[in-house]
């Protein structure tokens, strides 16, 4: 595995720039499988939200906007490229426990999606490594 993005909301183009050597360096070793962590603002806006939930995603859209539309724009180089790819699109991120329970949405986004922890996001990734329906597709992860 491999961590990278911004350390603050000023992302300067970073996960595009390095997806795009990431994704260029796989298809000359023939490597074919990536997932990544994207967000979920970046997926589609969930059907039925609350109005609460609706409100409190267009907050953080326009704090972390920078952000997002580079993880869009990484997303976006993810689906010109050969690999088979998944992002993985989850909300606030806690630090709390891996547990195994969360609620998933290939190609989708969970509603009322709020928080997930990092250990859980870990394991959703693995999870969804194997998984042919996650291939070339974002999936929403949230408790």
């Amino acid at each position: 595995g491999l961590g990278l993005g911004a350390r603050g909301r000023r992302p300067d183009g970073i996960a595009e720039r390095l997806t795009g050597r990431i994704v260029a360096a796989m298809e000359a070793e023939g490597v074919r499988r990536l997932v990544v962590v994207s967000a979920g603002p970046v997926g589609p806006k969930a059907a039925g939200d609350p109005l609460v939930d609706r409100l409190a995603r267009k907050a953080v859209e326009a704090v972390l906007a920078e952000v997002y539309a580079d993880l869009a724009r990484m997303e976006a180089v993810l689906a010109r490229s050969a690999t088979e790819w998944t992002a993985v699109r989850p909300p606030r991120l806690t630090d709390g426990p891996r547990t195994g329970v969360y609620r998933r949405a290939v190609g989708g986004t969970p509603r009322s999606s709020r928080t997930i922890s990092r250990a859980d996001v870990a394991h959703a990734m693995l999870a969804l490594v194997d998984d042919p329906a996650a291939v070339r597709t974002g999936v929403g992860v949230a408790y």
